[in-house]
């Protein structure tokens, strides 16, 4: 056999294997086409579901009704100033007094920490007076530190003062007079005070007590200004051992030393008639004053010795004064002690912020006969 005739038997054999492997290869294609189709449309829909849940999520209508219900708990704020602990007493009050007789004496007895010597508005009505209804708690110039100070002191005998007022009030000069008795007897004083205008009477005061340790040592003040009920101070030897006020529910330890307002006066003549050397240009004498309403420490700086004249004549007398505290409106005090003259005072000078004054000079002195101060009473 030739190669001729042996060629065509063999393609013809092979025929059938390459339609089978073709259909084979066709089938294999098309499966792999699908598989691929298959995966690539089913990706879109995982961000549809995604982009579902965030709808779902972004609903917070839910929360809304737990906002309710704090509005209406909330209504009743207004029965909360219920915190008066904490209020403090009221700043003080200035008071301008109406239209009456003109304006003097009202300040024989020591002021008042918060308050003009002279009486208050209404009960000296052409005097420019400042009435402080409370006393600050603390005070810069030491009324918390209260304490006894031991003095060596000798009363001075007893006597009636007269004295002659005049007083500048807003430019316009008034007079009036004023007179004061001092009395010691069995280790006991009295100073009785009374000031008056014309045919007023503007003040009335009395301090009574005993002769300690410390001094003159006040008992009982009362005061009584024009158109004004009378007022008592209170310095309780008893158990309560403490200052208590009908005008006010303030009170303070008693300690010893303690002054009022007329009272003090005479304490700084015992101290100067005990003891001289406290006086000299400088010096500072601290005492603890009662008022009608409350107290502090009054600090007397002295100024030294002057020359001075007042009604009876010319003498020579220890200048004191009681400045007021930093931005205060109490009224400054003057004293003038005269060693010539027993140490009476023979002058008092008020003088308030503004410029206005009343000046006290003594114009007639009358010694008592009687009198026996050197007997100390029990604290």
């Amino acid at each position: 056999m030739t190669p001729n005739q042996t060629k065509p038997g063999i393609d013809a054999a092979r025929q059938p294997r390459r339609w089978a492997a073709l259909l084979a290869g066709s089938v294999l294609l098309h499966l792999i086409i699908l598989h691929w189709a298959d995966g690539n449309i089913g990706l879109p829909s995982a961000p549809m579901h995604d982009h579902i849940m965030v709808a779902d999520l972004r609903a917070p209508k839910a929360v809304e009704p737990a906002v309710l219900p704090r509005p209406k708990l909330s209504s009743k704020p207004v029965a909360r100033p219920h915190k008066r602990p904490h209020v403090r007493p009221a700043p003080p009050i200035v008071r301008t007094p109406p239209a009456e007789p003109s304006a003097v004496v009202a300040a024989m007895p020591a002021p008042d920490a918060p308050a003009a010597a002279a009486p208050e508005d209404d009960a000296l009505p052409d005097t420019k007076l400042v009435d402080q209804q409370f006393l600050p708690a603390k005070d810069e110039s030491g009324a918390d530190e209260q304490g006894g100070v031991h003095y060596k002191i000798d009363p001075a005998p007893s006597a009636e003062l007269k004295y002659d007022v005049q007083s500048l009030r807003e430019g316009q000069t008034f007079y009036g007079h004023g007179k004061i008795q001092w009395q010691t007897e069995n280790g006991k004083y009295s100073v009785v005070g009374e000031a008056g205008v014309l045919f007023f009477s503007v003040l009335q005061f009395k301090s009574e007590g005993v002769l300690d340790d410390f001094g003159v040592a006040p008992v009982r003040y009362s005061e009584k200004r024009f158109r004004k009920s009378e007022t008592d101070t209170h310095f309780n030897r008893d158990e309560r051992n403490n200052i208590s006020f009908s005008a006010s529910t303030e009170s303070y330890p008693r300690t010893g030393g303690e002054q009022d307002r007329a009272s003090i006066v005479w304490q700084l003549a015992a101290i100067g008639r005990g003891d001289s050397g406290k006086f000299a240009p400088g010096a500072k004498i601290d005492l603890f004053v009662a008022g009608v309403r409350d107290a502090e420490t009054w600090r007397i700086r002295v100024v030294g010795l002057e020359d001075i004249e007042v009604g009876t004549g010319k003498t020579i007398a220890w200048h004191v004064v009681r400045a007021p505290r930093a931005g205060s409106y109490d009224q400054q005090l003057d004293i003038w002690l005269s060693p010539e003259q027993q140490w009476y005072p023979v002058r008092l000078r008020y003088t308030e912020t503004n410029g206005d004054y009343l000046d006290m000079s003594l114009s007639n002195l009358e010694m008592a006969q009687s009198g026996n101060p050197g007997t100390a009473a029990p604290r």
